[in-house]
């Protein structure tokens, strides 16, 4: 008998996933340079504000969004609206016969789910529940289209400084345009993960960036069902307010 050969399968680079990534490269550039831009107009601002001698205040005002400081913590009252676009390069693999590569906007809420945990711990910070309605096309093999409405579980981790990471859970409903080989039927199911980091430009301001793990199938509803998978790479703007 002759011996067995081991072939590793490798994910072939294509033109359109080298070009995904160069435009979010430069999304990612453009955000940065931006937030930087109004970082040091508010220094500068409160570089002014600080030459002029404030009255005495017998009632000091506190934050309506964090529990101490700006990156100690959320509230539990802190909620946040975000704004966020990118592209999503999508993968031939775990059973997919097609690589489907979307851009995607998306908009969410969130909410804080009650206040620190593990405070004073490397692991401390807040969860929060939010809810993620996001739309996309497709722009490379066929002119799919793809929309979905998703909850997911966030955690923030309290870092006492401006740049606060999170991972992210997420699993929702979706509608699409994208049919055999991968899937069929407009109705299918979405599944998230991820991690990211937000830059607080101001207090109530951050600049947001993740990398996304989605999974898009009907559950075996019907056949064929090989899934789409995509690694969305996701920037945007986060307001926060509070009471």
């Amino acid at each position: 008998m002759g011996a067995g050969r081991v072939t590793n399968h490798v994910w072939p680079v294509t033109n359109e996933m080298k070009a995904s990534y160069k435009i979010a490269a430069q999304l990612l550039t453009f955000v940065l340079l931006s937030g930087s831009a109004i970082h040091r107009a508010e220094a500068q601002s409160q570089s002014v504000n600080s030459m002029v001698t404030p009255e005495p205040s017998l009632n000091p005002s506190q934050s309506s969004l964090w529990q101490d400081s700006v990156g100690g913590g959320f509230l539990p009252s802190t909620r946040n609206f975000a704004v966020e676009a990118g592209v999503a390069p999508g993968m031939a693999a775990f059973g997919s016969p097609q690589a489907h590569d979307l851009a995607l906007l998306s908009l969410s809420y969130g909410q804080m789910l009650g206040r620190v945990k593990g405070k004073g711990h490397w692991y401390g910070g807040n969860f929060e529940g939010r809810l993620e309605m996001f739309g996309g096309e497709e722009y490379s093999h066929s002119e799919g289209w793809i929309i979905g409405l998703t909850p997911h579980l966030r955690y923030n981790f309290a870092t006492g400084t401006r740049w606060i990471p999170f991972v992210d859970l997420g699993a929702g409903v979706t509608a699409t345009g994208i049919g055999p080989r991968d899937l069929s039927g407009t109705f299918q199911f979405n599944s998230q993960a991820s991690a990211g980091l937000r830059w607080f430009v101001r207090d109530d301001l951050a600049l947001t960036g993740e990398v996304r793990l989605m999974h898009v199938s009907n559950a075996g509803i019907r056949e064929p069902n090989g899934g789409a998978n995509n690694i969305p790479v996701m920037i945007g703007v986060t307001w926060f307010y509070g009471k």
